[in-house]
C-alpha cells in the first residue's frame, strides 16, 4: 500500500487491505459523529402581528437560539398588505432588539417574492454567561 505517494522515494506499507479499509471507516464514522448539523427554525410573523402573539413568537425564537438553532424570521405580506414593507421592517427590528443579547444577524432582511425575510444565527457565548441571562430571563418573568 502507497502510504505518501509524493514523497521522494514514495514511502509504501504492507499492510491487511481489509484492517486499512475497516480503520478508514471507523475515522469517517467518528467525524460524522462530531459534526455539528446546523438547523434553521422558521418564525412566521404577518405585519400586523399582534403584540402578545410578537412576544410569544420571540420567546420561541430565544429558546432556539439558545438551542444552537438559526432562526428564519419572515414577515408574510397577503394581499394588499404589499403596500405596508415598512411595518414588516419595524417588525423585524423589533425582533432584532428583543433577541440582540443572544443573536446575531446572519443576513439582513430583504424582499423574496410576498414575504420579507431575515435569518439570525445564534452568539457564541460562554455557557456560564448564557446560564446567568437565562436565570435574569425568569426572574422577569
Amino acid at each position: 500500500m502507497e502510504i505518501v505517494p509524493k514523497a521522494k522515494p514514495p514511502v509504501c506499507k504492507i499492510i491487511n487491505y481489509g484492517k486499512f479499509k475497516y480503520e478508514l471507516a471507523k475515522k469517517d464514522k467518528i467525524q460524522r459523529k462530531h459534526q455539528h448539523v446546523s438547523v434553521l427554525k422558521e418564525l412566521r410573523f404577518h405585519p400586523n402581528t399582534d403584540v402578545h402573539d410578537f412576544d410569544f413568537k420571540a420567546r420561541h425564537a430565544r429558546k432556539f437560539l439558545s438551542d444552537g438553532h438559526k432562526v428564519k424570521a419572515t414577515v408574510v405580506f397577503k394581499g394588499r398588505e404589499i403596500t405596508y414593507k415598512e411595518k414588516g421592517q419595524v417588525l423585524l427590528s423589533r425582533l432584532v432588539e428583543r433577541l440582540d443579547d443572544v443573536s446575531k444577524i446572519d443576513q439582513t432582511p430583504r424582499m423574496e417574492g410576498r414575504s420579507m425575510v431575515m435569518i439570525l444565527a445564534p452568539e457564541r457565548k460562554k455557557k456560564a454567561e448564557r446560564k446567568a441571562a437565562k436565570e435574569k430571563q425568569e426572574g422577569e418573568q
